[in-house]
């Protein structure tokens, strides 16, 4: 999510009221200063988790340059934005990753699809008691997320570290279930992710989401053990800006993924909010759309 995969507190953050938000419309303004919008431009309001992430201002500023006005709309949970989306309140959203949408969609009903990449993050492993994945003692407790598309990954990750066998071998639709808790040497509950940062001194343990791990007093540097972003397999995972099916064709919302995608400030500060953890990616939607649909067939939730 989201790095902040895929998606993403001291405790989970407040979170706006979908009922409050403002209805999409352009809200054209004029001044004799250059750099204020124009009558022409647009107005696109978008659903993001980390309104303060750097990339964003940066953003904010290289869409205005091209006429289009971003109004960024902040939520401190995963759950709100793509029901916000669906319902109009929103024109796009990035704060996930594919898997992560193909979860909302199949449970919701909907269609939103992805129209632009933009990075992928490894998923990382945080300890506050243990400096390493060997230290950590059989038996002892270690938390995963409890949404099913970044629990899936997390517990991949616990495999790849030595933590748990799951009984599939792993997908991308696993869950506490799959574990072999007699051939594991830790078990596993499931949080929220965004309180996951509060409970970590009480786990020996806990996979964080990229989106709170600075609210854990961490850094990235940190992770005693993490995933490979740069596996072929790994395009699930990649995060993605989403609209309404009738809008992936709509020229202002793939002009900001342009923007975001190649404007040297924009990549900085995602890198910078990433702590230089993001690969980067520029992937055709068209591909991202092909891959959205193979994970829905993939876990036998197709539409």
């Amino acid at each position: 999510m989201s790095r902040r995969t895929t998606t993403f507190a001291a405790a989970a953050a407040a979170v706006a009221l979908i009922a409050s938000l403002a209805g999409c419309a352009s809200n054209p303004a004029s001044s004799g200063d250059s750099t204020a919008p124009s009558a022409q431009n647009e107005t696109v309001k978008i659903g993001v988790v980390g309104k303060g992430d750097a990339q964003w201002p940066a953003f904010v500023d290289a869409a205005k340059k091209e006429g289009i006005d971003v109004e960024l709309v902040d939520f401190g949970s995963y759950e709100q934005p793509n029901p916000a989306l669906a319902a109009g309140e929103l024109d796009l959203n990035q704060f996930q990753h594919i898997v992560y949408l193909a979860q909302y969609d199949k449970a919701s009903g909907e269609d939103l699809q992805p129209i632009g990449a933009t990075a992928i993050y490894p998923l990382g492993l945080y300890s506050k008691k243990y400096d390493s994945v060997d230290d950590i003692p059989e038996g002892e407790t270690v938390a995963v997320p409890d949404d099913a598309s970044n629990q899936a990954r997390a517990l991949l990750v616990l495999q790849s570290a030595g933590l748990v066998k799951l009984r599939s071998g792993g997908t991308i639709v696993s869950d506490l279930a799959d574990i072999d808790e007699a051939a594991s040497k830790v078990k596993v509950t499931a949080l929220e992710a965004a309180v996951i940062p509060t409970a970590l001194p009480d786990v020996a343990a806990a996979i964080i989401n990229n989106d709170f791990v600075t609210d854990a007093g961490l850094s990235f540097e940190d992770a005693i053990a993490q995933d490979d972003p740069s596996d072929p397999n790994a395009l699930p995972y990649v995060n993605i800006f989403a609209a309404r099916a009738d809008d992936v064709d709509n020229p202002t919302y793939n002009k900001l993924v342009e923007i975001f995608q190649n404007d040297e400030a924009v990549q900085n500060g995602l890198q910078e909010a990433s702590g230089n953890t993001a690969v980067l990616l520029q992937t055709p939607a068209a591909d991202l759309q092909a891959s959205l649909k193979k994970v829905l067939e993939d876990t036998a939730i197709s539409k």
